[in-house]
């Protein structure tokens, strides 16, 4: 029985090429930063270390902590003194990366259907971002946090993806059985790697991230209007 669906959200429900995401998100963000005295390539190589760290966190800290500490830790130095100056980076600056994503409003479509079912939804959106900024780009594919019974950020947990440990935190929180839930995602590493706890998967194509080039044949997978079909919802 369906009672949960977990989602991502990058490449899934907001199209994007996740590798000029990621250059023009760092680029925009050395640029702001820039004038507080960041140099853009001592920034980009502390960030890079701190989302590592976050990616490799076992569960001890939230991912909040291990990324400032490890991006102090590059400047040997209090840095995290600083962080009004990223949030307000989120505020305004981080907005104007919307051009450069795609939109599907179905993706809304899909999970207000699924709550009109009474069925369980989680953002499960890779938590290497603060809230301010996935909430921005839940704006950006037409979603709000009241969407969802769960939106994972850096500051709410002390996992990321690949890590199975991850999805075994949601199900612990929202008390689920892995049998009884969905994860639907396109990065066959990241997201059908929920498949290993006994989660149903679903592999949305359309941004489709496949780093190993592994088989896919063996998993559900689609488009949006295939992803309705397969979750028994109407758009």
């Amino acid at each position: 029985m369906q009672k949960a669906v977990l989602f991502d959200l990058d490449g899934t429900f907001l199209p994007l090429d996740q590798d000029f995401f990621v250059k023009t998100y760092l680029g925009r963000l050395a640029a702001y930063l820039a004038p507080y005295g960041y140099n853009p390539d001592v920034l980009i190589k502390a960030i890079m270390k701190g989302t590592d760290a976050m990616i490799a966190n076992d569960g001890e800290k939230s991912n909040e902590e291990v990324f400032w500490d490890t991006f102090e830790a590059v400047y040997d130095e209090d840095k995290r003194q600083d962080a009004p100056y990223f949030e307000s980076f989120y505020k305004t600056d981080f907005e104007k990366i919307k051009s450069i994503m795609g939109f599907d409003e179905r993706a809304r479509g899909i999970v207000a259907a699924l709550k009109e079912q009474g069925i369980i939804t989680v953002l499960a959106t890779n938590p290497v971002f603060p809230a301010v900024a996935t909430e921005a780009r839940m704006r950006w594919a037409g979603l709000t946090p009241d969407l969802f019974d769960l939106v994972t950020t850096y500051e709410n947990i002390g996992y990321c993806k690949p890590n199975p440990e991850y999805y075994r935190e949601i199900l612990r929180r929202l008390n689920l059985s892995p049998e009884n839930c969905v994860m639907v995602g396109n990065d066959v590493d990241d997201d059908m790697i929920a498949e290993v706890l006994g989660m149903r998967v679903f592999l949305l194509t359309d941004c489709l991230v496949n780093r190993r080039g592994a088989d896919i044949s063996r998993y559900p997978q689609g488009g949006f209007a295939d992803l309705a079909e397969f979750l028994g919802v109407k758009l």
